[in-house]
């Protein structure tokens, strides 16, 4: 009598389970001090640079093939703009979910952040060291970012039970979700590349990570992807 074998199993999505691939935005356009990015409910809202199109190209070639349900954005236009290419393959509309926006940067916001990091500024060293964005003048907590965050992510299931969406966000969002999922420090996945997928699956109040910062549709392995927003 043959020996009955249990073989490992491929990972299947649970019943009613929400699968979201979080794609970051496509590069934006450069930060320069004398011509700051607009502002949006305070937030920069840069557009997206010429490389940035391109890489929502690439994204929509390699996505437009999935059932996908729905494809949200948030309330900052490279977000916009990067869906559009895969909105257009699917002939949907866009949803917007204003709570997934970027992390608020208080005084740093309109593109300062880049220009102090590349300075090597010390209140921007302290902040990486510490892991707390509220070291910036003016900028959110980890408290409120978590709060408003899983507000939005949680009308997301909550409208998709049992579906697969794209989340077109920021890479600050990106890496608060992951690193909240998975118990790692603040800033551990801060930094996905510009382009890029990262997969969740929410199920029962629960999050798994099934992926993180995938490139090889960009045409390689991950690359600088920038310092934020």
């Amino acid at each position: 009598m043959a020996m009955k074998e249990y073989r490992q199993q491929k990972f299947e999505r649970p019943e009613g389970a929400t699968e979201i691939l979080l794609v970051r935005h496509g590069e934006s356009r450069p930060a320069t001090a004398d011509h700051p990015f607009p502002l949006v409910d305070g937030h920069g809202d840069p557009e997206l640079a010429a490389a940035g199109r391109a890489q929502a190209k690439k994204v929509a070639a390699h996505l437009k093939d999935l059932p996908i349900a729905a494809v949200y954005v948030t309330n900052l236009r490279r977000t916009v703009e990067t869906a559009a290419p895969l909105c257009h393959h699917l002939g949907i509309e866009p949803k917007v979910e204003s709570d997934l926006r970027e992390v608020y940067l208080g005084e740093w916001e309109g593109g300062l952040l880049r220009i102090k990091a590349y300075q090597n500024d010390p209140l921007y060293l302290q902040m990486k060291k510490e892991q707390r964005w509220e070291l910036i003048p003016g900028a959110e907590s980890k408290e409120e970012l978590q709060a408003r965050v899983s507000r939005g992510i949680n009308k997301i299931v909550s409208r998709h039970p049992g579906e697969l969406v794209v989340a077109l966000l920021h890479g600050g969002v990106i890496g608060h979700l992951i690193a909240q999922a998975t118990g790692a420090e603040p800033f551990a996945f801060n930094g996905c590349d510009n382009g890029s997928i990262s997969r969740i699956v929410v199920s029962d109040g629960v999050t798994l990570v099934r992926g993180f910062n995938d490139v090889t549709h960009l045409g390689g392995f991950s690359a600088d992807g920038g310092v934020m927003t």
